[in-house]
């Protein structure tokens, strides 16, 4: 290079936009992807040891392909070379080949071929490439926003490790704007610019986890808002607002979005979540997918998913698409909606309005994406785990099932309104029903996906399948418990039925439609729970909604006799798992009023208290019976005596005589016969998967003050660094993984003296 050259390379640096400029130079510097190049992870140790394989990165724009590209070339003693499918053919490959055999027989050196936008080779000229992969005569690393599985060729797939980058989280983001404006270099250090906080969320939110698209937003911004008197740039929310007023939609109507999309609308509408299908829709709409092929999709699932259960549906639909065809966008926009929600609901519905709501989210609020279960499952599902842990409805009870299809970030989101006209009334109760089983299953930490399968590799296929196992059938079996409790109690439509431990509102919300005429009192022990069900019986009629007393159960009684309460049925789940004295709460469920005990009469003196006793029906979570902890491990992963120990510590908890968990079912049901109660009991036992955090771990080795946990029963048998090393064993072997958790609930049902 000489003088001239290299003068020309610095001006044409220093004149590139912010977003190249900025662009990382380290690892170090580099933001977000932590599950690929965080500390420890495998690409950057074979990053920093210069131990690269062939690679293939993989994810949407902005976030941070060719940059990891540029560290490596950075980084790496092999010989780099760079180029890009866009503008490279089978010339450009047969130099990059001629050149590398050249450094390696000369010089003993490998060489690292960078081709971005790998996806737009031919096939021809990715088989150019395959060979000399094969041979090691280049060490690939390919860029592509498309998934390699269907737009590289499956040789060079089969060869390379992938890795699945994902949009970049507002705190990455954030990271972002702050290194460009601390950047005396680089970025504009050298300025005194005040950026609002209003403005840097605003284009934080726009960006859509696109790191250049904010980068460029806020050059816009610098580069046109004139400095006031003291030479300061001050950045509102106005000028960010002008510099980025609409965030890029990522969707390739013949690529990954595409496929995504539809299918998790196609599985939404199946099963029966009109909240979800509208947001689908919504999406695809926004991101200009042909309303034709909608329909098309509509009309399949017409005939496969509704069928016979309404043969009048395919009509419907197709009238709707026809009625599109007359009246074109954007009014064709009402019968899309409309044929979506009838099949959503197997109803007509002329709800249509809760779309533009949907609509509105997509507009206003940043993107989410579609959840791995969601995803098309036809084309790789053995490789990032799309569409795997998805529960197919037809295979449930009622073919439903308590299943999330929104993206996490929208869960409990309602759009749909069902109205209380025509048909349309027939089904208010059955998506009120399911909407409550799907919010208690998110309130109780149940339901929740596990993280997206970032990486793939042959090599390790049986990890990559325990990868994909998710969570299952938690909430279906929250709706079991309940519809078994209402079946055990069997409440009369002008019955009082009060609710012991409220908590998601799982049992409140069934009582409040097995009782109309009746009443319903809901116990929590919480001010966060108490607001969260005054918030949600909003939208019921205000003599429809429950009475909650934010009491303890031994405090009950006497708030009950206190605000003249008297209650025909008493239910719950979890009731006495709390109580140290199970004997004492025994005897305040006894002393809660019946009726006629408010008046003075005693109860050996009222015909109606005889006929008509009053009823109870609890589910308690059995201890004794519960998953152990120390059976997640494999005894080989710690010191034989130290397992030993582990595992007679554990089992002592059971056994304490001074903690919750140390009763069974038939001790309880001993001590409710001697308080007078008529009771039965069965036992079921209960497998679910569980999806094992971090965070879950963290609890179960804290040290609390006020709350017993797992930590404090073993450090009565084991040292605080025994308990370190098995607390580090289950971070190194248990995190991050989906287990088999066992339970027992026990049925207590019959009447109270």
């Amino acid at each position: 290079m000489d003088l001239f050259d290299q003068h020309r390379q610095a001006q044409t640096e220093a004149e590139a936009p912010l977003a190249a400029r900025m662009r990382p130079r380290t690892l170090d510097e580099f933001v977000g992807q932590d599950a690929i190049v965080g500390r420890g992870r495998l690409l950057r140790r074979a990053i920093q040891a210069d131990q690269l394989s062939s690679l293939i990165f993989y994810g949407p724009p902005g976030t941070g392909k060719t940059t990891l590209a540029r560290i490596i070339a950075n980084t790496t003693k092999a010989h780099f070379i760079a180029i890009n499918a866009v503008l490279a053919g089978v010339k450009e490959i047969r130099e990059a080949i001629a050149l590398a055999q050249e450094k390696r027989g000369m010089y003993d050196q490998r060489t690292i071929l960078f081709v971005d936008e790998v996806h737009r080779f031919n096939k021809a000229q990715q088989d150019a490439l395959l060979p000399w992969v094969e041979t090691g005569t280049v060490i690939l690393i390919g860029a592509t926003t498309e998934n390699p599985f269907f737009e590289v060729n499956k040789a060079l797939v089969s060869r390379s490790r992938l890795f699945q980058l994902k949009s970049l989280d507002a705190a990455d983001l954030r990271q972002v704007v702050h290194q460009a404006l601390a950047d005396s270099a680089r970025g504009y250090g050298k300025l005194t610019i005040q950026l609002d906080h209003e403005a840097l969320e605003h284009l934080v939110n726009v960006a859509n986890g696109d790191a250049r698209a904010l980068l460029n937003a806020l050059e816009l911004a610098v580069e046109t808002t004139p400095p006031d008197d003291q030479g300061s740039l001050h950045l509102t929310l106005a000028v960010a607002e002008e510099s980025i007023q609409q965030r890029a939609v990522l969707y390739d109507k013949e690529g990954d979005a595409h496929f995504d999309t539809i299918s998790a609308f196609i599985k939404s509408v199946r099963g029966s979540d009109p909240d979800a299908a509208l947001y689908w829709l919504a999406r695809m709409v926004y991101a200009g997918e042909d309303p034709r092929f909608i329909f098309r999709r509509l009309l399949i699932l017409a005939g496969e998913d509704v069928g016979m259960a309404d043969p009048t549906a395919i009509a419907i639909v197709n009238a709707c698409a026809q009625t599109f065809d007359r009246v074109g966008m954007p009014e064709g926009r009402y019968p899309l909606a409309q044929a979506t929600l009838y099949l959503a609901t197997a109803a007509k519905s002329n709800s249509v309005m809760g779309f533009f709501d949907a609509l509105s989210i997509v507009e206003q609020e940043r993107e989410g994406e579609v959840p791995s279960p969601l995803r098309d499952a036809s084309r790789d599902k053995q490789s990032f785990g799309h569409g795997a842990g998805y529960l197919y409805p037809h295979a449930y009870r009622d073919h439903w099932v308590e299943q999330q299809y929104l993206p996490a970030s929208l869960q409990g989101q309602i759009f749909y309104q069902p109205s209380a006209q025509g048909y349309e009334a027939q089904i208010q109760t059955q998506v009120a029903q399911r909407r409550e089983a799907q919010l208690a299953a998110l309130l109780e930490g149940v339901g929740v996906t596990m993280p997206e399968v970032l990486t793939f590799s042959t090599v390790n296929t049986a990890q990559e399948r325990w990868l994909q196992r998710t969570l299952s059938q938690s909430g279906a079996q929250l709706a079991k418990v309940r519809d078994r409790l209402f079946d055990l109690a069997q409440p009369q439509r002008h019955h009082r039925i009060l609710d012991l431990n409220a908590g998601s509102g799982l049992l409140t919300w069934e009582a409040i439609r097995r009782v109309p005429e009746g009443g319903v009192y809901a116990c929590v022990h919480s001010e966060a729970d108490a607001k969260a069900l005054e918030e949600q019986s909003e939208a019921l009629p205000e003599l429809s909604r429950p009475m909650i007393l934010q009491v303890s159960l031994q405090q009950l009684p006497t708030v009950l006799l206190e605000q003249s309460i008297q209650v025909d049925c008493i239910m719950g789940r979890n009731v006495l798992a709390g109580e140290l004295d199970k004997a004492k709460a025994v005897d305040w469920l006894t002393a809660i009023p019946q009726r006629g005990s408010l008046t003075g009469i005693a109860r050996s003196n009222q015909p109606d208290s005889k006929a008509n006793p009053r009823k109870i029906a609890l589910a308690e979570l059995l201890p004794y019976r519960t998953q152990r902890l120390y059976s997640l491990l494999k005894p080989e992963w710690l010191e034989p005596a130290l397992f030993a120990r582990l595992v007679e510590a554990e089992e002592a908890i059971y056994h304490h005589s001074i903690n919750h968990l140390n009763w069974n079912e038939t001790e309880l049901k001993t001590l409710f016969q001697q308080a007078g109660f008529t009771l039965e009991v069965v036992v079921e036992q209960m497998q679910m998967p569980l999806y094992i955090t971090q965070n879950a771990i963290q609890k179960w080795f804290a040290i609390a003050a006020k709350k017993l946990t797992y930590r404090s029963y073993l450090i009565q048998s084991l040292t605080d660094a025994e308990i370190e090393t098995i607390q580090s064993c289950f971070m190194h072997h248990v995190c991050n993984q989906t287990v088999l958790w066992k339970s027992a609930i026990a049925f207590f049902w019959g009447q109270i003296p």
